[in-house]
């Protein structure tokens, strides 16, 4: 079995982070590791008096124990970090578990809609950015990509300013960039370069005017994913993007619970039927 790590933080209750990434990337038949940043009762999206405990300290003794344990993996995926320490800390666990046959996931979760999430800061941003040039893909939405290349955010930018974003995020060290939350008339999908073939890839699908948590989750480890199992550039692209309009349809009839995050569970079984087509 392929094998990949994600380290990024729990919530209880919710479907975000590791709650989406750990059953997602395990249907798709690969072996999920985890290392959770922090634990929270609920995700913050539409909660409040939610409890949470940073595990900042645990990263280096969990990462160390593996080290000793001679463990390694075909992917390495990291998603919400919380501070620029674990920021720090997670830099250090990809030198010590990146190789030459293996590849790194960074999706920079830090806002959307043009802000921040609350409690960041520029320090974060500084440090995400040299994460990102450790990458080989990295996954920012329209507002990460804008507070990585530090340039104004815009909310829906042509198909060649995209493309600038894209050539910009290769600047900074990362092979692959993959831009998503990118519009196209009544479309919306992603888009990615591979700097080295200098190809440009892009999958749309039919555009729902609704927001669901979890999302950009889904997203990132359906990818992860799919080129953990070998999937070239495009092709994990066009899955991710389909199995993310999948579960956003399938929410559609619960919308009343939206803040609990997307119905990805009602798609996993198309999702290993993609796979085996």
């Amino acid at each position: 079995m392929k094998r990949a790590v994600t380290i990024q933080d729990i919530s209880c209750f919710g479907k975000c982070s590791l709650t989406v990434a750990l059953p997602i990337i395990s249907a798709m038949g690969i072996e999920t590791a985890v290392i959770p940043t922090a634990v929270l009762s609920t995700h913050t999206g539409g909660f409040s008096g939610y409890t949470f405990r940073d595990l900042t300290g645990d990263i280096p003794q969990i990462a160390s124990h593996w080290e000793k344990l001679g463990l390694g993996f075909d992917a390495v995926y990291t998603g919400y970090l919380g501070s620029p320490a674990q920021v720090q800390i997670v830099s250090d666990f990809i030198d010590t578990f990146g190789r030459e046959d293996n590849f790194i996931v960074v999706d920079p979760v830090m806002g959307d809609a043009g802000k921040l999430y609350a409690g960041f800061t520029d320090e974060l941003v500084s440090g995400m950015r040299k994460l990102c040039t450790k990458a080989d893909y990295v996954i920012p939405n329209m507002t990460e990509a804008a507070f990585l290349l530090d340039i104004p955010y815009e909310e829906s930018p042509d198909e060649e300013h995209s493309r600038r974003l894209l050539r910009s995020l290769a600047e900074l060290g990362c092979k692959r960039p993959v831009l998503t939350g990118v519009r196209r008339g009544d479309e919306h999908g992603a888009v990615a370069y591979d700097s080295e073939s200098g190809r440009y890839h892009s999958a749309y699908c039919r555009h729902i005017d609704r927001r669901f948590h979890g999302t950009g989750d889904i997203f990132a480890s359906v990818f992860t994913g799919a080129v953990t199992l070998g999937k070239d550039l495009g092709e994990a692209l066009e899955l991710a993007v389909r199995f993310t309009s999948d579960c956003i349809t399938a929410t559609l009839p619960h919308a009343d619970e939206v803040w609990y995050g997307s119905c990805f569970e009602l798609c996993l079984g198309d999702l290993i039927d993609y796979l085996r087509k």
